[in-house]
């Protein structure tokens, strides 16, 4: 049985989780090959490098818009629901890819909508509707598909602490929407005064995820970093495990 651990000790965002998948063996060329199948080269381009946060070495991937489109560009934070789930269903990824992740985005819609009090596809959406989000959420799918894990489990996830600025303005760590997305999910929180869990890494755990646990009941085979954007007092870093577990006979 192939297994795949998140160690979220400081926390998760989406391209935390992409630097993490490349670091334990995703082909990058893979990756970038079925993310141009959303037919949105225009907007983005991925670019990762190696960096080191407190001695650890991992995989930090960045989503570099391209601005030339100045005009689309501003419409990609009116995006909705229904607009990404039309980029997605047109685009030639394959069917697992899609349903994964449409069910990410519909749980980050639907907290969104909660949080806001307005229905699913009336929400117009500034972080899930951001080309790097589309990106973040499709390319977990993508990465999670290549390596086929059996199972996957997680540790309780650091949330962090203190005020995070978003679209809607200051707001309190963990930000609402994660709150909701995280619901029936251990969480920790307060280890750095900042926000070290998004909604959109939120929601790849909420959905992917089969087991909450502390326990690593598996012979570890490879290990990863993904490496955050800020260097703060912990190493800011989503570490990953690939191992294997004997199945019972």
């Amino acid at each position: 049985m192939k297994i795949l651990y998140y160690d979220c000790f400081a926390g998760i965002s989406g391209d935390m989780n992409l630097g993490a998948m490349l670091d334990i063996g995703v082909d990058k060329d893979h990756l970038v090959n079925e993310l141009s199948k959303l037919n949105m080269n225009h907007e983005f381009e991925i670019k990762t490098s190696k960096e080191l946060r407190k001695g650890i070495e991992g995989t930090k991937v960045d989503v570099v818009l391209k601005h030339e489109h100045e005009h689309e560009h501003e419409h990609h934070h009116h995006r909705n629901l229904k607009d990404i789930e039309n980029i997605i269903n047109s685009s030639s990824v394959n069917d697992n890819v899609k349903a994964l992740s449409l069910s990410m985005f519909k749980k980050v819609a639907q907290a969104e909508a909660k949080v806001h009090g307005k229905p699913v596809y009336e929400v117009h959406f500034h972080e899930v509707g951001a080309v790097d989000s589309i990106v973040d959420i499709v390319g977990a799918a993508i990465c999670l598909d290549y390596l086929k894990a059996d199972k996957i489990i997680c540790s309780p996830v650091e949330l962090g602490a203190g005020f995070v600025k978003c679209a809607h303005g200051i707001m309190p760590v963990p930000a609402p929407a994660t709150v909701e997305i995280l619901k029936g999910i251990p969480v920790k929180s307060g280890i750095v005064p900042f926000e070290t869990t998004t909604p959109t890494g939120a929601a790849i755990l909420a959905v992917n995820v089969h087991e909450f646990s502390d326990m690593k009941d598996f012979i570890i085979e490879k290990t990863g970093y993904g490496i955050g954007s800020r260097d703060t007092d912990i190493p800011n870093v989503l570490r990953v495990y690939l191992g294997k577990k004997k199945l019972n006979p």
